[in-house]
């Protein structure tokens, strides 16, 4: 599991927040403030709200930043999460434009970069369309800066 991925746990589901990846689209917080909070510390209460409802709002979340594994079902030597479980089973890879935002890639993929690296990318992921990310070609949320539309 990458170094900046924190976890916050009710027992019974483990919610995991890659911030490098979050895009800030404030689905999280506007669909379950309970649970999700960015003025509170830790932003995540994973008991302020049922398992299911929880599972529900991550699975909103357009850029996989957020993800979960059910505690008692996961195997924590290897923390595979939902998502990722997810990707390996569909052999088709899911693309969907945002509306004025970035492309969101919902399948694990191969990212070959100009300068010849190669990333494998698991779960869900943005790429920016914008054209004004600072992490390209991922998104950053740049795109509600701007004003992008599209």
């Amino acid at each position: 599991m990458p170094r900046d991925t924190f976890k916050y746990t009710n027992g019974e589901v483990t919610v995991l927040w890659r911030p490098g990846i979050c895009i800030h689209s404030t689905i999280c917080f506007n669909g379950l403030p309970q649970v999700f909070d960015p003025r509170k510390r830790p932003w995540v209460n994973a008991e302020g709200s049922t398992t299911e409802k929880i599972i529900e709002q991550i699975r909103k979340c357009p850029s996989g930043a957020l993800s979960y594994f059910m505690n008692e079902t996961t195997d924590h030597g290897s923390e595979t999460t939902q998502q990722e479980v997810v990707a390996e089973k569909n052999s088709i890879v899911e693309i969907q434009v945002l509306p004025n935002g970035p492309i969101a890639i919902k399948n694990s993929c191969l990212i070959k970069h100009s300068d010849g690296r190669e990333e494998r990318k698991d779960g869900k992921i943005c790429l920016c369309r914008c054209g004004a990310s600072q992490t390209k070609p991922y998104c950053d949320g740049s795109h509600k800066k701007i004003g992008f539309v599209g």
